[in-house]
């Protein structure tokens, strides 16, 4: 076998292994895209029993579902098998925005709008949209 076609095997090899490993990067991408939104409706849903639920039983509630969901999100983080380059940086801010759009919901909402439905429902939308956002652009990506 002369050096060309062992130059040529090796090229199909390396490009064979690179589409290999893109598909491996482009799907777990879309895990940690469904990670971020799957994060940001869960806080949607602890911030809505928060603020709807009788004080002992929100808190409760609220407390055991966050825990859990969290467990899940961190098991099935894990099994991702890549990520793309600076994934760290974005995910890091999303979930800095959604715990500041968190507290700036949750104080004023157990301060002055107590039992108030529409307070609580759109302060759900506005902790979701970090995750949501986040999770559309990284599918995008």
């Amino acid at each position: 076998m002369t050096e060309r076609a062992y130059a040529s095997k090796d090229a199909a090899a390396a490009l064979a292994r690179a589409q290999e490993l893109g598909s491996t990067v482009r799907s777990s991408a879309k895990g940690h895209a469904r990670y971020q939104v799957i994060y940001g409706c869960a806080a949607a849903v602890l911030v809505l029993v928060l603020g709807l639920l009788p004080h002992p039983y929100g808190v409760a509630i609220g407390s055991g579902f966050w825990c859990a969901a969290l467990t899940g999100l961190t098991v099935y983080s894990t099994r991702q098998r890549v990520v793309r380059r600076g994934y760290g940086r974005r995910h890091s801010g999303m979930i800095i925005l959604c715990g500041l759009l968190y507290v700036a919901v949750l104080f004023p909402g157990t301060t002055w709008f107590r039992g108030v439905t529409a307070w609580w429902v759109a302060g759900a939308v506005v902790v979701a949209l970090p995750g949501v956002i986040g999770g559309y652009l990284e599918a995008r990506r």
